[in-house]
């Protein structure tokens, strides 16, 4: 069937019950965690005299699912290496706690005799997500002065990869 649609769980006044421990797995609300999407945070080279950073922040809070962050990290990155090969350190800023759990329903003829419908409807774990407030940053990206301009276009490259808002700021770096 695929990934269900972001606008079913993209809303972040819900309760996370994304509790997981390993040391007390009877405390646990969540019995397995799904596998990670977004296995590369940090890309590119950091120099001493990079004099800019550009960051990626939410306007609104939002829960965005892992692999969007993937899609929208990839795009922004393979732009910068086409443009500014090694002269860029992009920064990945949040990390996919937040469980999104399903509660699958079988569709079609006969299938009221198979399932017991929302009885206790915990729901399974099927993807992870990263939950974001506003002003939150999620990519950011050093570089020089001169390059700022292939930086935006990149970070509103990822910006189409994502749901919600997004705004670029540009700020000098403080070393």
């Amino acid at each position: 069937m695929g990934l269900r649609p972001a606008k079913t769980f993209r809303k972040p006044d819900r309760q996370p019950w994304s509790r997981f421990s390993k040391s007390k797995p009877r405390k646990s609300y969540i019995k397995a965690i799904p596998h990670a999407d977004l296995h590369q945070f940090r890309m590119g080279e950091l120099k001493d005299d990079f004099d800019v950073v550009v960051d990626l922040v939410s306007k609104d809070p939002i829960i965005v699912r892992d692999n969007a962050i993937e899609s929208a990290r990839q795009t922004s990155n393979k732009h910068l290496e086409i443009t500014i090969a090694g002269a860029y350190y992009f920064l990945v800023r949040v990390f996919p706690h937040h469980i999104i759990r399903e509660n699958k329903m079988i569709a079609g003829a006969g299938a009221d005799r198979l399932q017991k419908g929302m009885r206790q409807s915990f729901g399974r774990p099927t993807d992870k997500a990263a939950r974001l407030n506003r002003g939150t940053e999620i990519f950011s990206v050093y570089s020089y002065k001169s390059n700022v301009e292939h930086i935006k276009k990149a970070l509103k490259k990822a910006q189409r990869k994502l749901s919600g808002e997004y705004s670029v700021v540009i700020r000098p770096r403080v070393s």
